[in-house]
């Protein structure tokens, strides 16, 4: 993929109209609160990536096939199937972002990321300490 293709990229976007944008009543509400979560925890303004993104902070990988960009260093998108929060790969390889997933409540996993269908089905505090966790590791695989 070339690096033009890439479709998760910063935009000039408002998060404040996306999130007020997002039709289900829930899912707004949710977004609102996982935003002021990345805010306080990342200490970043939020900044739309592609349509549907709520990106803090970002990061400048390569690949060994050459293949190079830029990329969020956290966030999450109110998806209408889940609330989906992105880069929760490190936590999950880690003894104690283990035993936090254990803790979370209700929730599902992809291959990096988070799926949360409600807040109100999740511990608050463990859902901070895993996105607390993610920032550091992302931090330190990428200190640049």
């Amino acid at each position: 993929m070339a690096k033009s293709d890439v479709k998760t990229v910063p935009t000039e976007l408002e998060v404040s109209q996306f999130i007020a944008a997002v039709d289900d009543v829930r899912r707004r509400d949710d977004a609102q609160i996982i935003d002021a979560l990345f805010r306080r925890i990342t200490g970043e303004a939020p900044q739309m990536w592609g349509p549907s993104i709520i990106g803090y902070g970002s990061y400048a990988y390569k690949y060994e096939s050459g293949r190079e960009g830029v990329s969020l260093r956290a966030g999450f998108s109110p998806r209408k199937a889940a609330l989906t929060i992105y880069h929760m790969a490190s936590p999950a390889e880690q003894p104690d972002g283990q035993a936090l997933f254990a803790q979370l409540g209700k929730h599902s996993k992809g291959k990096g990321c988070l799926y949360v269908k409600r807040l109100a089905d999740v511990d608050m505090a463990v859902l901070e300490q895993l996105v607390a966790l993610s920032w550091r590791c992302m931090n330190e695989a990428y200190a640049n």
